[in-house]
């Protein structure tokens, strides 16, 4: 399988416990790690053993971090090198009050000779790979309608396409003539994208409803600390995550996206997918990074997780 990240970044984790705004603070520790949304869905599926390969767009100035991860979790590295530095987001991270503050910098700029070497590259992809992941933002020189395009070529090719995106971008796929096979925003990115609040959970279960009718094969709406609703066009479940200390969030959406993946991939049914998706979310917290905790506190963690069937008198008709 392979995974898509256009807008990678290298992830400063600054834990500054009680910290206040326009103020001198202190801080505890500091933590630099290779992100991007689609770069932590590939090294969590490394970790559950899944064969990878991440591509993307990548500054070739500071490149070491990212190339130091994938030769350590054995990640194909398919990246297209890109002039200068990839972009540094800040996470501040208190432990007091269980808060993580996101402070994400642009970007470097694609331009259309990158472009053509991207999509040169995920053609070769496309004839090797049967999955694919899609997710974070879009740097500056990409249209919000690119992850659609590449949405409708990769599922015209017969493959299985997960989506995990925000803004712009998201409205532009769920409102393209192909959708992905999987779609996971959160509950205020799928209120954004489709211009109305979903201010309920029936809300919620209504609009995933809408995009299965409209060729999704499942849609997970993350809620937070609430759970996820996972829904397809003949079942939906609730998955609720046990308490556990938080060392950081950072991660956390992408692990469910990396969850499902391992899910899809073993064939599991939909409550048995919500339990792993919540269980690499919930394990993923637990530490600086996108890193899996070992099987056996995995295993543990995922016997904690409440997952409950909901009404599906209404099934949908296709």
């Amino acid at each position: 399988m392979a995974t898509l990240t256009l807008n990678p970044a290298l992830d400063m984790t600054v834990r500054a416990d009680g910290w206040q705004p326009n103020t001198v603070n202190s801080g505890q520790d500091m933590h630099l790690s290779a992100g991007g949304k689609g770069v932590n869905v590939a090294s969590i599926l490394a970790d559950w053993g899944v064969t990878v390969t991440a591509t993307g767009l990548l500054g070739a100035e500071n490149a070491g971090s990212f190339e130091t991860l994938f030769r350590a979790k054995h990640i194909q590295d398919a990246f297209i090198r890109v002039p200068g530095s990839t972009r540094v987001g800040v996470k501040i991270v208190d432990h007091a009050k269980q808060e993580t503050t996101d402070i994400n910098l642009p970007g470097l700029g694609a331009t259309p000779e990158l472009l053509k070497a991207l999509e040169a590259q995920l053609d070769e992809l496309t004839a090797s790979h049967e999955v694919f992941v899609l997710a974070g933002s879009l740097p500056p020189g990409i249209e919000s309608n690119y992850y659609a395009r590449l949405v409708a070529k990769l599922r015209a090719a017969g493959k299985f396409v997960a989506l995990d995106t925000s803004g712009p971008a998201l409205t532009a796929v769920l409102n393209a003539d192909t959708l992905p096979n999987l779609v996971k925003p959160n509950n205020h990115e799928l209120s954004a994208a489709l211009g109305r609040e979903l201010s309920s959970e029936q809300d919620l279960l209504d609009a995933a409803r809408t995009l299965l009718t409209r060729g999704a094969d499942l849609v997970a709406v993350s809620q937070g600390e609430e759970g996820a609703l996972l829904v397809t066009r003949d079942e939906t479940v609730k998955a609720r995550p046990p308490r556990v200390p938080v060392v950081s969030t950072v991660g956390a959406g992408d692990a469910m996206v990396a969850g499902l993946v391992a899910a899809h991939l073993d064939g599991l049914p939909l409550p048995a997918a919500a339990r792993r998706a919540t269980s690499f979310s919930v394990g993923t917290i637990t530490r600086l990074g996108a890193h899996l905790p070992p099987r056996a506190e995995l295993d543990a963690i995922a016997a904690q997780v409440d997952v409950s069937v909901l009404k599906t008198s209404d099934r949908l008709t296709v």
